[in-house]
């Protein structure tokens, strides 16, 4: 799985746990709309620490919080 994967599985489940949209992510976390379709549907090669950092401010949680789940796992992440 790579990072990209990682975090966008994150996001999925963030969002069903919160119960709130793709676009009220966006809106909260000041991200550019249409980013984290982006990010869901794979066509962001790279996400970057800030979009990450954003993401987490978003769902209202700090970038420990978003980054405590078993999908970072660093033995799961394929690093190029």
């Amino acid at each position: 799985m790579t990072i990209n994967n990682a975090v966008a599985k994150r996001i999925n489940d963030l969002l069903r746990i919160k119960g709130i949209t793709v676009y009220r992510l966006e809106k909260n976390a000041g991200l550019v709309h249409g980013t984290v379709d982006r990010i869901l549907n794979g066509l962001n090669k790279t996400v970057t620490f800030t979009t990450i950092f954003k993401l987490a401010r978003g769902f209202n949680m700090d970038i420990y919080e978003f980054l405590n789940d078993d999908v970072f796992r660093s033995e799961l992440i394929e690093i190029d």
